[in-house]
């Protein structure tokens, strides 16, 4: 089932804050994506993974050695090493080579980090698009809210001048002068919240895109909510990636702590000068790693490593759960919003709107008094802001569900 969000051609038309680049709502995503800190660092961990990988296997550097063996202290040759046939001055090299097990399954590692870096970048790719293109919406809706409440304050001050030449001509009580401007004050604490949502969203917006004077500019976008899409594709969700990747380097590490049960083994070279007298000599030896001890030692960390994979794994299975409950939710949501837009659309506006219009030509008629045709004016006003409100809603709830459940790739 698909449904389709569409937002109004055009916002009100505002003025924007001096020195600001107003951005489309495409162009500010586009512009977070560059600019985030978040992302660099994202990607800073990756790099750093890939270059962790080109050692990872590699054998360990040689070892080189070098001292003196059998130099007397004691008896007729006492530090007299020329008397001595076994004093030897040695040099050496020592080669570790770690089991073939155990250097695959730290390449296996390194290839799971990186993995795990990837899938951490896209979601941090996928939070800062979420939070740039709601901190748009809400910028973007907050000025149209504003701008109806603008349209009502100059309407407003047509009608005080209407009033003004009541009392001049003596048609009206001279206590109706102050209707307007109390509904005008009403207006402006209204007014003063909207301005202070225009603030916060655009300081969100700054935020992102690294433009200390972000604005929006253009449409509002079109979004498709395609409900047999979502819900087949939310295995390929950055989150669910990311708890997969948690699972293949569990797995590396388990396979790495197994691999230390196998024994390692270092060939070792030496060559050793004595006296002329005596003649040199060279030892080659191999030294083999004995696992007697694994009952305490490797098997305890295998235990834990297998833990480990345990959890990653249920946990992977719990957020595929809270993914498909949470996805459930935001539909209902987004339906039910949907439906309240369609009924202050269909039914709030036009009636609060015929009701005025009736309230004012009483009004203008001498049938009604300034207060009442007053509060009509103002619940229409408010019945607007509403429906931009719950427009504002719909349009929200299109963006997390997009943005959320849909794969991003960075």
């Amino acid at each position: 089932m698909r449904i389709l969000f569409l937002a109004p051609a055009l916002a009100t038309a505002l003025p924007c804050t001096a020195g600001a680049e107003p951005l489309t709502f495409e162009a500010a995503l586009e512009r977070a994506a560059n600019a985030a800190p978040a992302l660099k660092a994202s990607e800073a961990s990756v790099r750093a993974s890939r270059a962790r990988a080109i050692a990872a296997g590699q054998l360990p550097d040689p070892t080189l050695s070098v001292g003196i063996d059998n130099f007397p202290i004691s008896g007729p040759p006492a530090f007299r090493p020329r008397d001595e046939s076994m004093t030897t001055a040695r040099i050496g090299v020592e080669q570790a080579f770690p089991n073939p097990a155990k250097r695959r399954a730290e390449q296996t590692r390194a290839r799971a980090a990186i993995g795990a870096a990837e899938a951490g970048q896209a979601v941090t790719a996928q939070d800062v698009r979420l939070e740039t293109a709601l901190a748009w919406i809400d910028l973007y809706y907050a000025r149209r809210r504003l701008g109806q409440l603008q349209h009502l304050d100059v309407s407003l001050g047509d009608l005080q001048a209407t009033v003004s030449a009541r009392l001049a001509s003596g048609s009206a009580r001279p206590s109706q002068a102050y209707e307007p401007e109390q509904l005008r004050a009403a207006v402006s604490d209204r007014r003063a919240q909207l301005e202070a949502e225009v603030v916060k969203a655009q300081a969100r917006l700054a935020r992102l895109t690294g433009d200390p004077h972000a604005d929006v500019s253009g449409d509002s976008p079109l979004l498709m909510i395609d409900r047999e899409r979502l819900r087949s594709g939310i295995g390929a969700t950055p989150r669910l990636t990311a708890l997969d990747a948690d699972v293949a380097a569990a797995e590396a590490e388990t396979d790495f702590a197994r691999a230390a049960k196998r024994p390692d083994w270092r060939v070792s070279t030496s060559y050793g000068r004595r006296d002329p007298a005596y003649g040199d000599m060279v030892s080659v030896g191999v030294s083999i790693d004995l696992p007697l001890f694994s009952r305490k030692r490797q098997d305890p960390l295998i235990a834990a490593r297998e833990a480990d994979t345990e959890r990653a794994r249920f946990s992977r299975a719990s957020g595929e759960r809270d993914l498909d409950a949470g996805l459930t939710s935001d539909l209902a949501d987004y339906d039910m919003h949907r439906r309240q837009l369609d009924n202050a659309r269909a039914t709030l506006v036009p009636l609060a709107k015929r009701r005025a219009e009736l309230d004012m030509a009483s009004y203008a008629a001498g049938k009604l008094d300034l207060g009442s045709a007053l509060l009509s004016s103002l619940a229409l006003a408010e019945a607007e802001v509403d429906a931009l409100a719950r427009e504002a809603d719909v349009a929200r709830d299109a963006v997390r569900i997009n943005y959320t459940y849909m794969e991003v790739r960075p």
